[in-house]
């Protein structure tokens, strides 16, 4: 078993224990968060949907993500990842969800926003989002990869911080 496949594993189990549901909400990672998810035998006990919001349209038509913070803070940014978690929240219905919006290269980046920027957030229907930006080095894969295993700590990390 893969590293991310404990990771998921792990994180199916969280859920579990607390009879909740995630939804994901992603953009640079292209789905690779509800893959790993569906790897795990039983996922369909705690994983209810992905949104794969690519472009900004998306993430306006799926997950209500607002035109002016889009055109404000850019599609890679804490501001949109917040609302992205919180669209997927509410359009699922579910206990606990994820977002992840990035640049993972090779071209795309700015001075401001360099090739390996990834924001992530995380939240609850009892709390949250929490959001978090991060600069992965590597590789266009390697960014994907690294964005996945961080996402799904992350959520771990959230989930831990609710009682069971």
């Amino acid at each position: 078993m893969s590293a991310t496949d404990l990771l998921s594993a792990r994180v199916g189990e969280a859920l579990l224990a607390r009879g909740w549901r995630l939804a994901t909400a992603e953009s640079c990672t292209g789905g690779a968060v509800a893959a790993a998810i569906t790897d795990i035998a039983g996922s369909s006990q705690w994983f209810d949907r992905g949104f794969v919001t690519y472009s900004n349209r998306a993430k306006q038509e799926m997950l209500g993500v607002r035109a002016a913070t889009l055109e404000t803070h850019g599609a890679v940014s804490e501001a949109t990842v917040r609302e992205m978690v919180a669209g997927a929240l509410a359009r699922s219905g579910v206990e606990t969800a994820l977002a992840i919006s990035g640049i993972a290269g090779p071209g795309g980046g700015s001075p401001e926003k360099p090739v390996g920027t990834v924001c992530f957030a995380w939240a609850t229907a009892c709390g949250g989002p929490l959001a978090r930006t991060l600069h992965l080095p590597g590789d266009r894969a390697t960014v994907r990869a690294a964005a996945v295993v961080t996402a799904l700590q992350g959520l771990l990390d959230e989930i831990g911080r609710r009682p069971a």
